[in-house]
C-alpha cells in the first residue's frame, strides 16, 4: 500500500439515498493525511479531488478559498503543489457519525482487474461508499479489504478511487481506480462524457417512440432534499441527457436500453419518471404502484407477484467502456441481467403472449 497516512475521509453530500449529516457549530476534521516521501508535485485541488469521496474541483476550490483546507497548518491557494511529507487537513461544518472506512471481508463479483483498474459487478442492495447511516457493508469497505489483502503496488491510492457511482438498488458494472494516475485519468473521461455507459431498464407504459433523447436538468428536490427532481425549464439543477431505445414491448411496460451522455444522481430514474414512464418497482419515483394497465383483480395480482420478485427499481448497468488509463486502448465490459430482472421480464413476456392469444 501507499506510504501516505490517511486519517479521515468522509466528504460526500451528493447521494440522496443516504442521510445528510448534521451541521456542527465548529469545524471538524473531515480528512487528514500526510503525503509520502515519493509524492510528485500536483495541484492541491486535483490532489484532493481524487481522494475525497464525492468531491468536485469546484467544491475543493471553494473549501480552499474559505480557509477550510490547511497544508502544514497554513492556508494555501488552489494552485499550491503538494510535496512530499505535506500535512493536509480538510475541515468541514458537518458533524459525522463516524469517519473511519473499515475494510470488510465480503464477496466481490470482479469482472476484470489489472494494475490500474478494478471492474466490479455490483449486486442490488449494496451502497457504493460509506456515508451517514451506511458506514459498513458498502462496496468501498469490501474493495478496501480486497486491495489490502492483495498487497497491491505502492502507487495505490490510500483510499478506493471512485470515479463514478451507481445507486444502492441498481445492479451492474462500476470501475474502481487503483492508482492516483488512473483516478485522474478516469475522472477526466467521466467529466468529458466520453465513457460508454449503457443500462437496461423495465419501465411502466408503452413508449410512443422506438428511440429518442431526454434533455432535462436534474437537481435536488426543492422540498424533499433527500431525493432528486426534474427541472425542464433549466432554471435549476445540472444539464442531464439520456438516450433511449426500445428493446421489447409488453403492452403495459417496456424494456428499454438507455445510454447516459451525462451522469447525474438518479438521472435515469428521474428522466423516465419525468416523461411518464417510471422504472418498474422504483419506490422513490412512483414505480412501485400500477401506473398502466387494467382494473381487473387478476392483473393486480399479477403486478403484486412481479413486485414480490423484484423489490427494487428494474435498472441494470449492463455495459461500461472507457480508454484504459495506461494502455490508451478502448476497453468494454458487459454484464448479464440479474436473476430478478430476468424473471420479471420473462413473466411480462408470458403475460403479453397470453393476452394476444386471448384476443
Amino acid at each position: 500500500m501507499s506510504d501516505d497516512i490517511l486519517v479521515e475521509d468522509t466528504w460526500d453530500d451528493e447521494n440522496p439515498d443516504e442521510d445528510v449529516a448534521e451541521l456542527s457549530d465548529e469545524p471538524v476534521v473531515r480528512f487528514h493525511m500526510v503525503t509520502n516521501k515519493k509524492q510528485e508535485p500536483l495541484r492541491l485541488d486535483k490532489f484532493l479531488m481524487v481522494r475525497l469521496v464525492g468531491a468536485t474541483r469546484n467544491k475543493v476550490q471553494n473549501a480552499i478559498d474559505a480557509g477550510m483546507i490547511l497544508v502544514n497548518n497554513e492556508k494555501v491557494k488552489s494552485n499550491y503543489r503538494v510535496r512530499p511529507n505535506d500535512d493536509i487537513i480538510v475541515y468541514d461544518t458537518r458533524r459525522p457519525e463516524s469517519t473511519e472506512i473499515i475494510p470488510e471481508d465480503m464477496p466481490l463479483n470482479i469482472a476484470y482487474e489489472d494494475d490500474e483498474v478494478l471492474i466490479i459487478n455490483k449486486p442490488a442492495g449494496m451502497v457504493v461508499h460509506p456515508a451517514c447511516g451506511n458506514y459498513t457493508g458498502t462496496l468501498v469497505n469490501g474493495v478496501s479489504y480486497y486491495l489490502q489483502k492483495e498487497q497491491v503496488n505502492t502507487d495505490v491510492l490510500p483510499r478506493v478511487g471512485l470515479a463514478h457511482r451507481i445507486d444502492k438498488d441498481t445492479t451492474g458494472l462500476i470501475v474502481i481506480a487503483k492508482t492516483e494516475k488512473s483516478m485522474i485519468n478516469l475522472s477526466a473521461q467521466f467529466k468529458a462524457h466520453t465513457v460508454h455507459r449503457r443500462y437496461v431498464a423495465l419501465v411502466w407504459g408503452d413508449m410512443e417512440e422506438d428511440h429518442g433523447t431526454i434533455e432535462c436538468n436534474v437537481g435536488r428536490n426543492l422540498r424533499f432534499r433527500k431525493i432528486m427532481a426534474a427541472f425542464p425549464e433549466g432554471d435549476y439543477g445540472k444539464e442531464a441527457i439520456t438516450h433511449y431505445k426500445v428493446l421489447e414491448r409488453f403492452n403495459y411496460t417496456t424494456l428499454v436500453e438507455l445510454q447516459l451522455e451525462t451522469g447525474r444522481t438518479h438521472q435515469i430514474r428521474i428522466h423516465m419518471a419525468h416523461i411518464g414512464h417510471p422504472l418498474f418497482g422504483d419506490t422513490t419515483y412512483g414505480g412501485d404502484r400500477i401506473v398502466k394497465g387494467t382494473v381487473f383483480s387478476k392483473y393486480k395480482q399479477f403486478i403484486d407477484n412481479c413486485f414480490s420478485i423484484i423489490k427494487r427499481q428494474s435498472l441494470h448497468a449492463k455495459e461500461l467502456g472507457f480508454t484504459h488509463p495506461k494502455s490508451n486502448e478502448l476497453i468494454k465490459f458487459t454484464s448479464e441481467l440479474p436473476e430478478d430482472m430476468t424473471e420479471v421480464i420473462e413473466k411480462w413476456r408470458r403475460y403479453t403472449q397470453g393476452s394476444v392469444k386471448r384476443d
